[in-house]
C-alpha cells in the first residue's frame, strides 16, 4: 500500500509539494527515477522491470503523475493492463487539468483498481478506477492531502487517521533540502504494521523508496529520491533532463 502526501498552496513561491513512500514486493525489481522511454520524451520517472512503466513520475511541463493499488488489488492480474502505463498516459499532457480529463476517457475495466494523484503548479486531482466504466477525477483542494489505498484524507485507513493529523500539524518543508518535518514522518515505522508509514518487511513486501518532489511558482521542479526505505537510505536530487 503506497502513500502520496500533496500540499497544494496556491500563490505560494512553492505551491505544490508532494511528499511519496513506495510499498512493494522486495524482489520486483526497479530502475530509479530517468528518461527510460525513448516514446515518451520529457518524461522522467522510476521504470518497474516487470511490466516497464512508472509508479511516480513528471514531464517537461511540470506535471506529477502518481499510481496506487486499491484495497485488494495488489500485483498484476491475468488479462489486465499494468497500471505503471497510467502515469504515462498521463504525462502525455501539457497540464494536469487536461490529464485528469484524458483519463476520464479511458476504459478503467482495462486495469485493476487504482488510485491517481495528478498534479501541477496549477492544481491537483484525485482519479480513481474501479475496474469497470470509466475513471472519476476530481479536485484535490488547496490543503495537505494524503492518499493510500482509498480515498483521499479517508480516516478508515489505519495510516491516514495516524499520521495524517501528524503531517497537519508540522511545519511545512522549506524546498529545496529542507524536508526533515516529513521525513521524520515518512520513515516512521513504530506502531502496527497497518498503520505504519514506512512498512517493516514482511512476507516478501516493504517500503522500497522515498521521493520528495517540489513544484516553484517558477523555474525547475526539485525531486530528491531515496533509493530504498526513508529511515535508511539518503535522498539526492533527480537529474530532470532526458
Amino acid at each position: 500500500m503506497c502513500t502520496l502526501v500533496v500540499l497544494h498552496r496556491p500563490g505560494h513561491d512553492w505551491p505544490l509539494l508532494i511528499a511519496a513512500n513506495r510499498d512493494e514486493m522486495l524482489d520486483r525489481g526497479w530502475d530509479g527515477p530517468g528518461a527510460h522511454w525513448p516514446d515518451h520524451p520529457g518524461v522522467i520517472g522510476g521504470r518497474d522491470h516487470l511490466a516497464g512503466g512508472t509508479w511516480l513520475a513528471l514531464n517537461h511541463a511540470g506535471v506529477v503523475a502518481a499510481v496506487l493499488n486499491r484495497q485488494g488489488s495488489l500485483g498484476p492480474k491475468l488479462g489486465k493492463r499494468s497500471r505503471g502505463e497510467l502515469p504515462l498516459i498521463a504525462l502525455a499532457e501539457p497540464s494536469a487539468a487536461a490529464a485528469a480529463e484524458a483519463l476520464t476517457r479511458l476504459d478503467a475495466g482495462e486495469w485493476r483498481r487504482f488510485n491517481m494523484v495528478i498534479a501541477d503548479r496549477t492544481g491537483a486531482y484525485f482519479v480513481r478506477g474501479l475496474a469497470s466504466g470509466t475513471p472519476q477525477a476530481q479536485p484535490l483542494p488547496p490543503r495537505l492531502s494524503m492518499v493510500t489505498a482509498r480515498d483521499p484524507n479517508d480516516a478508515t485507513s489505519p495510516r491516514v487517521a495516524r499520521h495524517l493529523p501528524r503531517l497537519e500539524a508540522a511545519p511545512p518543508p522549506a524546498p529545496p533540502d529542507q524536508w526533515e518535518s516529513w521525513r521524520k514522518i515518512l520513515a516512521d515505522r513504530s506502531g502496527a504494521v497497518e498503520s505504519q508509514f514506512n512498512i517493516t518487511p514482511q512476507g516478501g513486501f516493504g517500503t522500497v523508496t522515498s521521493s520528495f518532489i517540489a513544484l516553484p511558482a517558477a523555474g525547475p521542479p526539485v525531486w530528491l529520491f531515496a533509493p530504498g526505505p526513508p529511515d535508511e537510505a539518503p535522498f539526492s536530487p533527480v537529474a530532470l533532463t532526458g
